[in-house]
């Protein structure tokens, strides 16, 4: 795991906006060219309108011309004692925009667990299936 990203992740947790369930996540990308694009969870009163931090780094990564071949690796953490994996809706997301068998870490409590980005969403419903 690329402790450069570990760092970013934590440092993007201070600009996560939690009103409403005080759950900060932090995730950070790594890009082909050695760039780092991160992003918070970003909360809002009508709960639906709320944006994961994976989903905020990787539209922003998008928003700046990145495409999913740019992508290497994603590293994911919170301030939780115990090991918190990305929502579906984020899973789905990150099958679609990133390739398959990048690395995705989750850290927690100093702990790491890191799966393929294809091991998030088993069967998952892609492109391909369109």
């Amino acid at each position: 795991m690329d402790q450069e990203l570990l760092k970013e992740a934590r440092e993007v947790l201070k600009h996560a906006y939690v009103k409403y369930s005080n759950f900060r996540v932090g995730a950070a990308i790594r890009l082909k060219d050695g760039s780092i694009i991160s992003g918070a969870n970003i909360e809002n009163a009508s709960y639906g309108l709320t944006n994961c931090a994976e989903r905020s780094a990787l539209f922003a990564a998008y928003s700046q011309g990145y495409k999913k071949e740019d992508i290497v690796e994603m590293v994911l953490t919170t301030e939780q004692d115990h090991l918190v994996s990305p929502c579906g809706a984020c899973r789905q997301v990150m099958r679609e925009l990133m390739p398959a068998d990048i690395n995705v870490s989750m850290v927690y409590n100093n702990e790491v667990k890191t799966v393929k980005n294809r091991e998030l969403l088993p069967l998952a419903f892609t492109e391909d299936d369109l």
